[in-house]
């Protein structure tokens, strides 16, 4: 198929849901479909307010109208809510053009995190935004459930991958905890950007024996630091550096409730890590009855029961998450519509372009 991918989100951009779609992406090519990937590196951008690592595209809707029409898609998917995902909305809406779309942030519960809006001005900007797609696409079944009682129709699965063929500690557990370290045992890891809604804070204020290591960079870093100086912060670390970070952990503790997955867990169990989390979205559907971490509404009490657990289980549980997996589940979602209608739509735009050319 020929596909358009729509995202704010995407490189330089380090977070997991760039890694879900530059995989996906990858993946959807080596099947041997088309796609065009429409991002904010083509465009005119500014930073996003408290997040500069976002960049905002401006103008870029008229652009988006001529490469839809030049590169006539089978299936449009729009990843994100901002100006690109309201952009490629509006025109998909306009021209009666089918789309799915995905829900990879708790968009509402990070808003009112940053800012003074209420969480229910977030889910009905989200429900307007996503009622229009043929398919909502959602990471776990507990989100499904729980947008489904907010009223979002259409919510369709789309799971996770992790790469466990990569050279290094990642691909060998054996390995884990061979690295020189400074501090006291066990290291207790968390990795990803250092910001509110992430929730570190409740990581470091609990009484564990051992280091507590921030791996990552963000607004609450300086602030974290400042208040934390037992723990240590290491600031972004990437490839071999972050693998070998993972592989030396003993636990890694992921105290969001606001991400969606969380792929970061999978990342650590390729590494042999377990996981402690809270029974947010993502850990609740992953860990229970795996093997390879453990939820508790006390943190500290996963905490210190995932520091039981076997290196070699938690690696054999992430084995079982592929990229080709998701890819595929990803292209089932995406609901090509009929031959006869896709020629029929782009013929008639070609016609609507050439009318507004002879009269320019």
């Amino acid at each position: 198929m020929r596909i358009v991918l729509a995202t704010d989100a995407w490189e330089p951009q380090m977070n997991g849901v760039v890694r879900t779609l530059t995989r996906t992406v990858a993946e959807c090519r080596a099947m041997g479909h088309e796609v065009e990937v429409i991002e904010p590196g083509q465009f005119k951008t500014i930073p996003c307010p408290t997040y500069p690592e976002i960049r905002l595209a401006l103008g870029a809707e008229e652009e988006i109208r001529e490469r839809l029409r030049a590169f006539e898609p089978e299936a449009v998917h729009i990843s994100t809510e901002g100006p690109i995902g309201i952009a490629t909305r509006r025109i998909c809406v306009e021209w009666k053009l089918p789309f799915t779309t995905s829900y990879h942030t708790k968009f509402p519960e990070y808003v009112s995190a940053r800012f003074p809006i209420p969480v229910q001005v977030g889910y009905a900007y989200m429900k307007w935004f996503h009622k229009p797609s043929g398919r909502l696409m959602v990471a776990t079944p507990t989100l499904r459930d729980e947008l489904t009682e907010h009223g979002f129709r259409n919510v369709s699965p789309w799971s996770r991958g992790v790469d466990t063929t990569c050279s290094g500690p990642i691909a060998n557990p054996s390995t884990r905890n061979s690295a020189e370290r400074t501090g006291r045992r066990p290291f207790w890891l968390n990795v990803g950007r250092v910001a509110v809604e992430k929730n570190i804070e409740s990581f470091l204020e609990l009484d564990l024996p051992g280091t507590k290591i921030i791996v990552g960079d963000g607004p609450a870093k300086a602030d974290l630091e400042s208040r934390y100086p037992e723990a240590k912060f290491l600031g972004a670390r990437f490839g071999e550096e972050l693998a070998r970070c993972f592989a030396d952990a003993d636990v890694f503790v992921f105290p969001s409730w606001t991400d969606t997955f969380g792929l970061v867990i999978l990342e650590a169990m390729a590494a042999g890590t377990p996981v402690a989390a809270y029974p947010a979205h993502g850990p609740i559907d992953i860990i229970p009855g795996s093997g390879a971490g453990a939820i508790d509404d006390d943190l500290k009490t996963a905490c210190l029961e995932a520091l039981k657990m076997d290196p070699e289980t938690v690696r054999a549980y992430a084995e079982k998450f592929s990229w080709r997996a998701s890819a595929e589940q990803f292209v089932e979602n995406l609901q090509p519509y009929p031959e006869p209608q896709k020629t029929r739509l782009w013929r008639r735009l070609r016609r609507l372009a050439r009318v507004r050319g002879k009269a320019a």
